[in-house]
């Protein structure tokens, strides 16, 4: 007999059938399941930045000497490194392990077994996810056929049970932008407004200067993307203090990494590199949205982060993510109700955009036949 067997009974029983979050694929786990080399592999599934992070980070962290030593949990120098960076007061923020890790905070802040989230899909399944795990409930608030948040079918869902809508802006996996007026008229709810600028270096788009204004809005923002730090899990978050302050209680003692802290601090020396490596993603995006169009079985929308949604028009879109990842280039599907039969692209260098629409227009005839 093999002991603890029947343990499972011991699990939550919303979890049991918990879908979990699909998550992209590391280079080295297909190697001799494609048809190149591991090293030739174009990764553009995850939104990643393909520049890689500032060439001081990675002088820093090789003559780092306190690795031995666990890090500040009151955020003091990370802090007011961000502080310098957005221009809010250190009282607002509050730093943590990617942004992902500040979503859970916030709705463990907020969320009770029941209580309810609204959603405006489609949206980053992490919010769900999350939301699920608390146990709550996600109100799914359907975006129009542009992608654009419905104002008034966000209203009308607000119930006794809503505890706080979330927004992201730009959209993941859209890349659309919600206008400030919008934003503006769905915080005058006056429930809890948690608006995630995770992409905000690429649209210019953002509400923290609101934050000292309203005390329900709440941005989250992260290093992943812009700064080419993704690997090291560095976010943050703009709060009223008085949300700060809670963040600050609950969250994990020691949950932004030493070697994280020095890569923040280095890249915030370096913003006038990031940013060039950010406007040539920026480029990119609007060669490679140009180059899609011209494919008559792309339908390309139109984005402000550093990617592109692509509807498949003929064939499948499972398919074509297939095709593609065997000639070693990765993309990631969507077969979701609102976004059935997609495919969203992250902007790399340009020899990426040149291979990877070389393969699509290889594989036109036979996707689209």
């Amino acid at each position: 007999m093999i002991k603890g067997a029947g343990i499972e009974k011991f699990i939550r029983s919303d979890l049991i059938a918990f879908r979990g979050y699909a998550a992209s694929t590391f280079p080295k786990t297909l190697e001799g399941k494609v048809e190149v080399p591991v090293e030739s592999i174009i990764k553009l599934d995850a939104n990643e930045n393909p520049y890689g992070c500032s060439p001081r980070v990675n002088q820093a962290l090789a003559a780092y000497p306190y690795l031995n030593i666990y890090p500040d949990a009151g955020q003091t120098e990370l802090r007011k490194l961000l502080q310098g960076y957005t221009g809010i007061g250190v009282e607002h923020i509050v730093a943590s392990g990617g942004s992902d890790q500040l979503i859970d905070l916030v709705l463990h802040l907020f969320i009770e077994p029941g209580d309810e989230i609204i959603n405006c899909v489609p949206a980053f399944a992490m919010y769900r996810f999350y939301t699920e795990v608390s146990n709550g409930k996600v109100v799914e608030v359907p975006r129009d056929g542009n992608f654009a948040v419905n104002v008034t079918a966000v209203k009308a869902a607000i119930s006794k049970k809503t505890k706080i809508i979330v927004l992201a802006n730009p959209n993941n996996p859209t890349g659309t932008i919600t206008p400030q007026p919008d934003i503006l008229e769905i915080m005058d709810t006056g429930l809890p407004v948690l608006v995630d600028e995770a992409y905000y270096e690429f649209s210019r788009e953002t509400v923290v200067p609101l934050v000292s204004q309203y005390k329900n809005l709440m941005v989250l923002r992260s290093f992943s993307k812009w700064a080419g730090l993704a690997g090291l899990r560095i976010g943050y978050g703009i709060f009223p203090p008085e949300i700060a302050d809670y963040l600050l209680k609950i969250k994990p003692p020691y949950n932004v990494n030493a070697a994280a802290l020095v890569a923040v601090r280095e890249s915030l020396k370096d913003v006038d590199y990031l940013m060039d490596r950010v406007k040539a993603i920026i480029d990119e995006r609007e060669r490679l949205f140009t180059e899609l169009k011209r494919l008559k079985f792309l339908k390309p929308f139109p984005s402000r982060a550093n990617f592109i949604l692509c509807s498949v028009l003929n064939g499948r879109a499972n398919q074509l993510q297939q095709k593609l990842r065997d000639r070693g280039i990765l993309v990631r599907y969507f077969d979701t109700p609102l976004l059935r039969n997609s495919i969203r692209i992250s902007i790399g260098k340009p020899e990426h955009t040149d291979a990877l629409i070389k393969v699509l227009q290889e594989l036109e005839e036979e996707i689209s036949g």
